[in-house]
């Protein structure tokens, strides 16, 4: 997740000059030479599946230009080559050791006639929260945590392999989710290292699921999953020029994830277009025994989004934007605004509503949920794993004791406000969370009702900061996540365009189980808009 309002002051009202400065961070000369050099030959053409789309692998594999064999090991070399080295985006935590055995055996399955569905031989990156029964450690990016190989797959993971993907390997995250320290890094994790943004390798890829929305959009893959709690799977899809899907709870299962909230956490399907975070997003639908609140999606969930791709969608659609992301920086005002007019050519007609002055009301009672769901969830995850530590508790002591390697920046602040919280049956908590879906369900619903709207919409982000180890994340005033997150409401973002070599997404919400409505307006500004712009690593801003 995205450390949000109730650690830092309010994202509107801590708006300063310095909080849109987009000037170089500090670097030294070799590596700005070195960065350049890789720059130039990480975009010099040569990687054959470039911005390639769902439908076009396929295309490949039926034709046999390329096996799934193939396709996954121009996808590892790419991994090698970009982030490994060159560049060294550094979002790709591990790979899996038995990519290419998967890969053979569905490229048996389609010589011999049998082809699962449009993921069938599909490389897919996962983040390194969500368990795999393999040889690849689920670890949330912790080194406490480096040794544990599941003994089940996570309910969405056996749906991916019942697809018939390839699981590529696992993403780099910020640790724990971005639920360790109030002044953290997004990107960064003590097993993985800092992620780094690949439109300007100086600046922060957003997070939690910051390696999910990097290796997409630097086509080390044409598919990732990530997860967000509030804003980890939008931040960073934003941030990254990309398409990401925040589902409604409940759509998608979380068993066999590392935890923070359940009753915001959720995955998510992040992807370089519509079409293919839709493809995703239907594979992975499903009710599962171990997550009850999946049972609530029954004869709700469709089996397949892309039916509901229409470029024509925007017609007769009444969308609120955000009132008060109106004005704040002003090249990202002037993209607002295009946006706005567009829509509305497209039929579309706009009504200035206000959604995030309420949100302040639930600052604090959402930071207070998510810290008693965070002990509760982590000590039944990890009484259960692999690892060297088997509770909150543990963990603690163990990253004091290693605290050279497990905390060489920041601290753990919020893990230790955490364990200091009691059980689930705490009045505290009882009432922080009745506060948080009153106001947030409730503000949002009744915003829809009242002005008769499809959805509501706005900037997702501003631009992406310098990353700073040392004193945290350096967010703008922008971030239209919360209402989504804690309401436990569907949430997409699309490329809105770039803003001094950076992008801007562009976001739509609404109300629960509504994901069909909101992939049809985003694919059609998606089609009418066009803003994808693949990364090319500049070292600095230019």
């Amino acid at each position: 997740m995205k450390r949000r309002t109730f650690i830092k002051n309010g994202s509107l009202a801590s708006l300063t000059l310095s909080t849109f400065i987009l000037g170089s961070c500090n670097q030294t000369s070799t590596t700005k030479e070195t960065a350049t050099t890789a720059a130039t030959s990480a975009e010099s053409g040569e990687f054959a599946l470039n911005e390639v789309t769902l439908s076009q692998l396929q295309q490949y594999m039926k034709e046999g230009k390329y096996t799934s064999r193939a396709i996954t090991q121009l996808y590892l070399d790419r991994i090698q080559a970009i982030d490994k080295s060159g560049p060294k985006l550094n979002s790709v935590i591990e790979t899996n050791p038995d990519a290419l055995t998967i890969a053979d055996a569905m490229d048996q399955e389609r010589k011999a006639g049998k082809v699962r569905g449009p993921l069938h031989g599909i490389p897919v990156l996962i983040k390194d929260n969500i368990d795999t029964a393999d040889k690849m450690a689920t670890s949330a990016g912790s080194i406490a945590l480096a040794d544990n190989k599941a003994a089940k797959d996570a309910f969405i993971v056996a749906k991916l392999r019942e697809a018939g993907a390839v699981l590529l390997g696992k993403t780099n995250l910020s640790e724990w989710a971005n639920f360790r320290s109030t002044r953290s890094s997004s990107g960064w994790s003590s097993r993985g290292g800092q992620t780094n943004n690949p439109y300007i390798l100086q600046r922060n890829p957003c997070g939690s699921s910051s390696g999910s929305g990097v290796a997409p959009s630097a086509n080390l893959c044409a598919l990732a999953i990530g997860t967000e709690t509030d804003g980890s799977i939008t931040c960073p899809a934003s941030i990254n020029g990309i398409v990401g899907i925040k589902p409604t709870v409940g759509l998608w299962s979380r068993s066999g994830i590392i935890p923070i909230s359940h009753t915001q956490d959720t995955a998510g399907p992040m992807a370089r277009t519509v079409t293919d975070a839709a493809i995703l997003l239907s594979a992975l639908t499903g009710v599962d025994a171990e997550d009850a609140v999946t049972q609530e999606s029954e004869g709700k969930s469709q089996s397949d989004y892309t039916r509901f791709l229409d470029a024509n969608a925007l017609q007769g659609k009444r969308i609120g934007v955000e009132k008060s992301f109106l004005k704040g920086h002003e090249e990202v005002d002037a993209l607002l605004q295009k946006t706005l007019e567009l829509l509305k050519s497209k039929g579309a007609t706009i009504v200035e509503v206000e959604v995030m002055k309420h949100m302040g009301e639930i600052s604090d009672s959402e930071y207070t949920v998510l810290q008693y769901e965070f002990k509760d969830g982590l000590n039944r995850y990890l009484a259960k794993a692999n690892g060297q530590v088997k509770s909150l508790k543990d963990l603690i002591a163990f990253n004091k004791q290693y605290e050279d390697k497990a905390m060489p920046y920041f601290k753990q602040e919020i893990l230790e406000s955490s364990e200091a919280k009691g059980d689930l049956n705490s009045k505290e908590y009882k009432e922080a969370l009745a506060k948080n879906k009153r106001v947030s369900r409730n503000t949002i619903d009744t915003v829809l009702k009242e002005n008769s709207l499809d959805a509501i919409c706005g900037p997702t982000y501003g631009p992406s900061w310098c990353t700073d180890l040392i004193n945290g994340d350096h967010f703008s005033g922008y971030g239209l996540t919360s209402p989504s997150a804690v309401s436990g409401y569907p949430h997409i973002t699309v490329p809105m365009g770039m803003v001094k070599g950076l992008p801007i997404g562009f976001s739509f919400f609404s109300t629960a189980y509504r994901e069909g409505e909101l992939i049809a307006i985003a694919y059609a500004y998606e089609q009418a808009s066009k803003n994808r712009v693949a990364p090319t690593f500049q070292p600095v801003a230019v």
